[in-house]
């Protein structure tokens, strides 16, 4: 397994009205974030919050392509993000105890924080598919390239882990610095990582290890 510290390349935030950000996804140019009761997106270039949507947003956050996900208790939303409009909801498998949203390959992945597992789950039912175990707290999840990451905080650390989708085994972790939190994860597909920074209200992006051929 390879182990490095994560590189922080820039910082957004604290921002007005922001005590907490949840979950975070990336729509191809702007990055969500849940922070509440509002489901914010951010300008990455300028760091800017371009614009809000009140509706509860208490943890994970996706996008699949023309819908958002939110994580709202014990459910999950489908948003219209145009609109703002709520268009359905499903039960969340932790029932009020997840974390973490993701979106792949027509799936939702939703982590769970203390029970430490990643569940995939039918998008439209809520059902479990396959379940994933961790050894850390799970935080946010994401998917770029065909790899599954995961946001992990206990206590005073954090950690930015690849996992193998099939068996949950680590196949790389990036250390964030001591007391940086990271709640959301979320990828832009490119070269950096977005990590939500829990109560300290912040935004970090992290250089994210290109592997292989690109």
């Amino acid at each position: 397994m390879k182990r490095s510290a994560a590189e922080i390349i820039r910082e957004y935030g604290p921002f007005p009205g922001v005590d907490h950000v949840h979950g975070l996804t990336w729509d191809g140019r702007n990055v969500w974030f849940a922070s509440g009761e509002k489901l914010n997106a951010l300008d990455p270039a300028s760091g800017k919050t371009l614009r809000s949507i009140d509706v509860a947003a208490h943890a994970g956050t996706a996008f699949d392509g023309q819908h958002l996900f939110q994580i709202a208790e014990d459910r999950i939303q489908k948003i219209d993000p145009q609109t703002g409009h709520v268009l359905g909801t499903i039960p969340a498998p932790g029932g009020g105890a997840d974390s973490g949203l993701a979106w792949a390959e027509g799936t939702l992945w939703v982590g769970q924080y203390r029970e430490r597992k990643i569940h995939q789950i039918d998008p439209q039912t809520g059902a479990i598919i396959r379940t994933l175990e961790s050894n850390r707290f799970v935080t946010g999840v994401s998917w770029v390239d065909g790899e599954l990451w995961h946001g992990t905080w206990e206590g005073e650390q954090s950690e930015l882990r690849h996992v193998d989708s099939r068996t949950g085994e680590v196949l790389e972790q990036l250390e964030m610095p001591p007391g940086v939190g990271v709640s959301g994860l979320e990828a832009d597909g490119g070269d950096r990582f977005f990590c939500g920074g829990g109560n300290s209200g912040k935004i970090r992006a992290v250089r994210r290890p290109r592997t292989g051929s690109q």
